[in-house]
């Protein structure tokens, strides 16, 4: 008799992405934006504002827990 083999699980694998918002100092419109959390706790880079394109300065911490927090500026 043959004893059936248990499959191990994995564990689930964590997505190196994480989403965020902020509200655009130009037009007040809340931007959810997808944070490349591979590319550290602390981020800082411009991107333009997908309703009003002015540009953003974004500001981009992780907390210990992996959940991204947004903070944008009129630049």
């Amino acid at each position: 008799m043959m004893k059936k083999r248990k499959k191990k699980r994995q564990p689930a694998d964590r997505s190196p992405h994480a989403d965020a918002s902020y509200v655009c100092d130009s037009c007040g419109e809340e931007i959810v934006v997808t944070v490349d959390i591979s590319a550290g706790s602390h981020q800082d880079y411009v991107e333009d504002c997908p309703v009003c394109c002015h540009p953003m300065r974004l500001r981009v911490a992780l907390d210990p827990d992996g959940e991204a927090h947004v903070q944008g500026e009129h630049e």
